[in-house]
């Protein structure tokens, strides 16, 4: 078991950067995600703490030790990759035992490991059989099962379950969740899945174009987002931006959009203040926005109208895309609310789950 530690970490290509001094401290025993956009550098920071790839500038350690000159083979880490990797020639025991045997670990303590870990995945029954004999869910378990074997320090995994196909994934995910806590090792997993990380992660690494904006529990990451891109990225749908004016009437202070005015609860106006007769940014989950008729009780409401462009019924919920004139939103609705494409609407926000960031810097206001 073991803590993994970024500190000053570069990784570039020629003039390109693709990793911008990323500092990082993850304990012994977490379960922590990166999650980013296509080209954000999560996978890079991944495969060099794995050491396949260099790094240009800056420490990585295990534990104690850096590891910076410390071949792969010899970091004590076990990594499972998007390709499954197996060798279509060999047994599901043989592909779990092929890293051990290289290792020359004797046979009695191999089908030791072998048999614990296919226990563990519910693969015992399987382990004779031959990987295009398994379904993906399958391929992906023995995959992981080639890791357990190890033992290792920590765990690594690069998008795993991004071949699946969708109710696979949640079940898979659950099981990996579940196989953190049973072998208390440290994991370390990369998705773009936002969905996953929030999920499966004690803590949440978001990195853009890469350069680390927020490591925070999943809760702190939705609630107390660090800057647009974060509150844009961790939520679905995805929070609603506009730009709008702080205005000062009255001793109160409101937000004017241009199509729609809402007033700061009161409470919350000290935070604000020095932006009066400036433009900020305001964001809002579509989950605060209300139809008033069935809006929670107790919540500070701030009345809005728009148009009806496009109605999702999910079942459970409603996405409900309106025009407010100006700009466009999207709210998630009681399903009880009648309404169809083209029809005018009248919404409420929840003012007690505002969110505001500077128009400059995009960092949040708190």
């Amino acid at each position: 078991m073991a803590s993994v530690t970024y500190k000053n970490v570069y990784k570039r290509f020629g003039d390109v950067v693709v990793i911008n001094d990323l500092n990082m401290d993850i304990a012994d025993k977490e379960f922590v995600v990166f999650v980013g956009p296509s080209g954000c550098g999560k996978s890079t920071s991944l495969r060099m703490l794995a050491g396949l790839e260099e790094i240009s500038e800056g420490e990585i350690s295990i534990g104690d030790r850096v590891v910076n000159d410390v071949p792969p083979k010899d970091r004590d880490i076990a990594m499972v990759f998007q390709s499954y990797a197996l060798y279509p020639h060999m047994s599901v025991y043989d592909n779990m035992a092929f890293g051990l045997k290289l290792r020359k670990t004797p046979k009695a303590e191999i089908d030791r490991r072998v048999k614990e870990a296919a226990d563990i995945l519910g693969l015992g029954s399987l382990l004779e059989r031959k990987p295009k004999a398994l379904s993906g869910g399958q391929r992906q378990r023995v995959a992981v099962g080639r890791a357990i074997v190890r033992e290792p320090a920590v765990f690594l995994m690069d998008e795993p379950l991004s071949n699946l196909d969708a109710k696979l994934r949640v079940s898979a995910r659950a099981e990996i969740t579940k196989l953190h806590k049973r072998l208390g090792t440290t994991f370390i997993y990369v998705t773009h899945d936002q969905v996953e990380a929030m999920t499966m992660g004690d803590r949440i690494a978001v990195l853009a174009d890469g350069i680390l904006q927020q490591i925070d529990s999943p809760r702190n990451l939705y609630n107390k987002p660090n800057n647009v891109f974060v509150a844009g990225f961790i939520g679905s749908p995805a929070m609603n931006f506009f730009t709008a004016t702080v205005v000062q009437e009255d001793g109160h202070l409101f937000l004017d959009s241009g199509d729609f005015r809402v007033q700061i609860p009161d409470d919350r106006k000290p935070l604000f203040q020095s932006y009066a007769g400036s433009e900020v940014t305001m964001g809002m989950r579509p989950e605060h926005i209300h139809s008033p008729e069935f809006a929670p009780p107790g919540i500070v409401a701030a009345p809005i109208k728009g148009t009806a462009e496009l109605v999702e019924l999910l079942g459970h919920e409603l996405h409900l895309y309106v025009n407010t004139g100006k700009n466009s939103l999207v709210a998630t609705v009681d399903t009880r609310m009648n309404v169809n494409v083209g029809n005018n609407v009248d919404l409420v926000m929840d003012m007690g789950n505002l969110h505001l960031f500077d128009k400059k810097t995009e960092k949040a206001i708190r």
